[in-house]
């Protein structure tokens, strides 16, 4: 059964074979179940010219923000960008092009993905500029917008506690966009806090099945607080 084993050691064999102009799918939402040392790695490696999609880009210094500093973002497809002050930079001097989606919108996207449904219907955002240019259809005697799927080139995602097979259990908030990205992906790499061996995780726990999943690396995380907020 070694061949169904997804462990890797390092960081650089999780993230090998990601190139300049790829899309990368991200999990997480805001600094919550983020994948921090992939995106780490993907510094690290200088990689460039890189469409990232992901609900937010990270704070300034930390998660996805870390990727701005010397502009490996080309483009950002994201529900909320407000927490970045670089990333704000950025768009306006025109540096970075920006794809502003819908918060369930951008989650359907990737869901359907994953599932191999290449567009849908959505009511969310007729009427807006995000209609603009797209197929509008009545159901119902509700006007619908056409959205397409997406899909990415690598997926990073953060689960909690793994096999060596690749069944992922993602803890608490951690579960946001992660199983979405990772059935995305065409290679789906998971960093996970514990990896067991199979007949570990109660099979009806899993939330992300192995089948997904091409490789998993155990690691440690600052798991760092957005805004801190505390009571006078």
């Amino acid at each position: 059964m070694a061949g169904f084993d997804k462990r890797v050691s390092t960081y650089a064999e999780a993230l090998d074979g990601l190139q300049d102009g790829m899309t990368v799918l991200a999990g997480g939402f805001g600094l919550c179940g983020i994948p921090e040392n992939l995106i780490a790695e993907i510094k690290r490696k200088g990689t460039r010219d890189l469409t990232v999609v992901s609900n937010n880009c990270g704070v300034d210094g930390f998660g996805l923000g870390v990727l701005l500093e010397d502009r490996q973002i080309r483009k950002m497809i994201a529900s909320y960008v407000g927490e970045n002050g670089l990333f704000e930079k950025q768009l306006l001097d025109g540096e970075l092009e920006v794809e502003l989606t819908p918060q369930g919108t951008l989650a359907e996207k990737m869901r359907a993905g994953g599932a191999g449904i290449p567009a849908f219907y959505t009511a969310t955002g007729y009427g807006t500029p995000i209609a603009e240019g797209k197929d509008v259809r009545e159901f119902n005697g509700r006007p619908h917008i056409l959205e397409h799927a997406i899909t990415g080139d690598f997926a990073i995602v953060k689960g909690w506690k793994a096999d060596r097979y690749g069944n992922v259990i993602y803890r608490h908030t951690a579960q946001n966009f992660n199983p979405l990205a990772a059935a995305a992906g065409k290679i789906t790499v998971v960093e996970v806090e514990e990896i067991v061996e199979p007949g570990e995780i109660d099979p009806t726990q899993i939330h992300t099945p192995g089948i997904y999943v091409d490789r998993i690396i155990c690691g440690t995380f600052e798991k760092r607080i957005e805004k801190r907020t505390v009571r006078s």
